[in-house]
């Protein structure tokens, strides 16, 4: 089974890109970000035609995030829970059932700038990367319940977060960025330390990897890049995985997103 997850920055304005990519790159389930569309608008079609179901939980403009599978789809939820008040659509599950069934959390995880601080030095209430603190706290919690049903869980997506330095080109860029600060990589290994495995680091080490690069001053040149994409495998998921890899070429077509699809390989 392979499963990729890929933040398309727009469905409207790359939709082509996205079945060119389809096509080529064939993965069972494509697990997408910053779709910008609501469900209606959402063009099902042309995914349909390629042999995908599709299920999207969508938002105007923003955010919005879709599963599309040629494998059959189960229980399919929309909206990370504890907090019924927030109305950003971010966070999509489904099973996809293979030769083994899995259980799939789409995220696109808040960016959190810009970043402001109280005279106390926590983060401000009410502002953006509180807003990212407190829906990373949500998603540990749903972690921890996805890990107690010990089946193959994978959360992939766009984590807007830099876990290392590594991860960057010019970490010394991303100093005071909510990617990169030691509260957004800490609650980053709070949820890796319940149990899972990023899967790509788990087979690839090293720095010169990135799945983002800015559409200003060259960076895709330059290969200016940050890696943000990432797929985390619970422990029954990653004794599963074969491969792992980022279609980084698919930067350099035509109309690309700023980020390229990220995608594992599981024996299932």
């Amino acid at each position: 089974m392979k499963i990729a997850t890929f933040n398309i920055n727009g469905i409207k304005a790359r939709h082509q890109a996205l079945v060119d990519w389809l096509k080529e790159a064939e993965p069972d389930v494509a697990l997408l970000q910053e779709i910008k569309s609501v469900d209606e608008a959402f063009p099902r079609e042309l995914f349909e035609e390629l042999g995908y179901q599709v299920e999207t939980h969508g938002q105007k403009s923003f955010n919005g995030v879709a599963i599309l599978s040629k494998l059959p789809l189960e229980d399919v939820t929309r909206g990370l829970p504890g907090d019924d008040s927030d109305e950003q659509a971010r966070w999509i599950e489904a099973t996809v059932v293979g030769v083994r069934a899995v259980r799939l959390c789409g995220l696109y995880l808040p960016n959190g700038n810009p970043v402001e601080f109280d005279d106390t030095g926590a983060p401000l209430e009410g502002g953006k990367y509180a807003y990212k603190l407190n829906w990373m706290a949500r998603m540990k919690a749903r972690a921890e319940e996805l890990l107690a049903t010990e089946e193959p869980v994978v959360m992939a997506g766009d984590y807007n977060i830099i876990p290392q330095d590594e991860d960057a080109a010019k970490p010394e860029a991303w100093r005071g960025d909510a990617l990169a600060l030691p509260q957004s990589r800490a609650a980053f290994r709070e949820i890796l330390n319940l149990g899972f495995t990023e899967a790509f680091r788990a087979r690839v080490q090293g720095p010169g990897h990135y799945s983002f690069w800015d559409y200003q001053a060259g960076a895709w040149q330059k290969n200016n890049g940050i890696r943000i994409d990432h797929l985390l495998l619970s422990p029954r998921a990653a004794d599963l995985m074969r491969e792992v890899g980022i279609d980084k070429e698919i930067r350099g077509r035509d109309k690309p997103s700023d980020h390229v699809p990220v995608w594992i390989e599981l024996d299932a």
